[in-house]
């Protein structure tokens, strides 16, 4: 006889659905309502996670595949503070470890090279999307300042250098490092007749923005009479940092209150230099990358919001046994972190200039590049990290002599007509090199030597439209110092 059992089945009693976060955020040791069946499912749980667990440590600690050197992720630097998530360290060792190994061997099998970031997704300590802002207060009056700038035919006087450096300059021809004679010369800058046909404004330290010509008229005045805008550098220099010879700039404190002084002055842009270099170590690392653009985005941003548009002047260096697709590879990196770090600052695009070395070979390297290759490894860089609505790009020079640094320009103007920012021009040495050894220090030379100032002015206002052609007048050769500052 087949009896067959047959019984009702029995249901617990419904319980209330607990919230989200109760949900996603159980109190540890909390009980529960629950049947044997559930109380057995438990017990598997547990039982798969101990062999998890085993499994696990057996792969993490187990030999890995031998990676090449360079894969290394780098890691920030020991005084750097790191916040750590609390959590269960007996449950996590395994995984960390697991998840570690699983990331050596992947960027290993990928080939990777270099530092890869990886997000905390712990959900411990997120950070928030940056919040929508209101403009600066200057908004219409820094997008004026900028295009005026780059205005077509125009670039910018960069004679910023301070006291120290001037001073190297002014040895070189004989002369004193005294204020009577850093006056005369920038007066005599200032005073070139017609010069304003090829320039549109002048970075200026912060002695020459006070500063008065012979006669008692203000510098500042000299320039707004022929429309030149007055722009002022407001870092104070760099300091050693990160890997051996990396450096961060410096200047960010109480700069709001310095930016609204040189704004009442008469300035109504600035600029701050950021410092990187490439040598076979590893520089530049991601720390020095990272640490620099995010100085150049704080900078920025208190400058818009204090009546400056700022110039981001990231450079690379060109020093070093590198060829040029490194050059290029680097400065790309490295002008990509700081679009985002602006980004992240909110920072108003149509307000703002960048300031980019130009893509040449490294100086040890033995190579060189004509106008037409440094044309287009700095031009299709840029296009692909440079945001549409900036306004234009201002090249420095770099240490380049005084016509390499017009004809790259000249070249990336005629190759790209139809670029979407201005390409013109923010020197320095390559502005002023020729005319500082014609003036001499002498009065009976002033007059030649602007003329030469206005015919430099005038070559690379029409690089800046793609139009230089003929002889240079430069007298100056190669105007490279190894790692540069000023």
């Amino acid at each position: 006889e087949i009896r067959v059992a047959t019984h009702t089945a029995r249901r617990d009693p419904p319980t209330r659905r607990p919230s989200s976060a109760a949900a996603m955020y159980q109190p540890i040791g909390e009980k529960k309502p629950s049947n044997k069946w559930t109380n057995m499912g438990l017990v598997s749980s547990v039982v798969a996670n101990v062999a998890l667990g085993a499994a696990i440590c057996y792969v993490s600690f187990s030999a890995p595949a031998p990676l090449e050197a360079g894969l290394a992720m780098r890691t920030a630097p020991v005084s750097a503070p790191v916040v750590v998530a609390p959590r269960s360290s007996m449950r996590n060792f395994a995984f960390n470890n697991m998840r570690n190994s699983m990331r050596a061997n992947a960027e290993g099998s990928l080939g990777l090279k270099g530092y890869i970031p990886y997000p905390d997704t712990t959900g411990a300590s997120l950070t928030p999307l940056p919040s929508i802002e209101a403009k600066s207060p200057f908004s219409d009056e820094l997008k004026a300042t900028a295009a005026a700038i780059v205005a077509p035919g125009k670039g910018i006087l960069a004679c910023d250098e301070s006291t120290k450096t001037i001073g190297k300059r002014l040895e070189q021809i004989g002369v004193p490092n005294e204020e009577k004679y850093r006056q005369q010369w920038r007066e005599l800058l200032f005073r070139t007749p017609n010069m304003n046909e090829g320039i549109s404004s002048a970075i200026l330290y912060e002695e020459t923005l006070y500063q008065n010509a012979a006669d008692g008229t203000p510098f500042v005045d000299i320039m707004k009479s022929i429309n030149v805008i007055p722009g002022i550098k407001v870092d104070t220099g760099v300091r050693d940092t990160f890997m051996d010879g990396e450096t961060i700039t410096e200047g960010l404190e109480g700069l709001g209150e310095r930016a609204k002084k040189y704004y009442e002055q008469g300035a109504r842009f600035a600029k701050w230099r950021a410092v990187l270099r490439i040598d076979p170590n590893g520089a530049p690392s991601m720390e020095a990358i990272e640490g620099n653009a995010r100085s150049l985005a704080h900078y920025g941003k208190i400058c818009q919001m204090n009546g400056l548009v700022p110039i981001i002047e990231p450079e690379v260096l060109m020093d070093g046994p590198h060829g040029i697709e490194v050059q290029a590879w680097v400065t790309e990196k490295v002008q990509a972190a700081t679009m985002k770090a602006l980004s992240d600052v909110n920072i108003e695009w149509e307000g703002m200039l960048l300031k980019p070395n130009m893509i040449l070979p490294g100086t040890d390297s033995g190579k060189t590049a004509s106008p037409e290759e440094v044309a287009k490894y700095t031009v299709e860089g840029l296009k692909r990290t440079l945001p549409s609505a900036v306004p234009g790009i201002t090249f420095l020079s770099g240490g380049q002599s005084e016509e390499e640094a017009t004809r790259n320009l000249n070249a990336m103007n005629k190759l790209y007509p139809d670029a979407p920012w201005a390409l013109s021009f923010s020197f320095g040495r390559a502005l002023q090199a020729s005319v500082l050894k014609a003036w001499d220090g002498k009065e009976e030379n002033i007059e030649s030597a602007q003329k030469l100032f206005y015919a430099l002015a005038t070559v690379n206002g029409q690089a800046s439209l793609g139009k230089f052609e003929g002889e240079h007048p430069a007298t100056t050769g190669s105007l490279y110092e190894k790692n540069y500052v000023y």
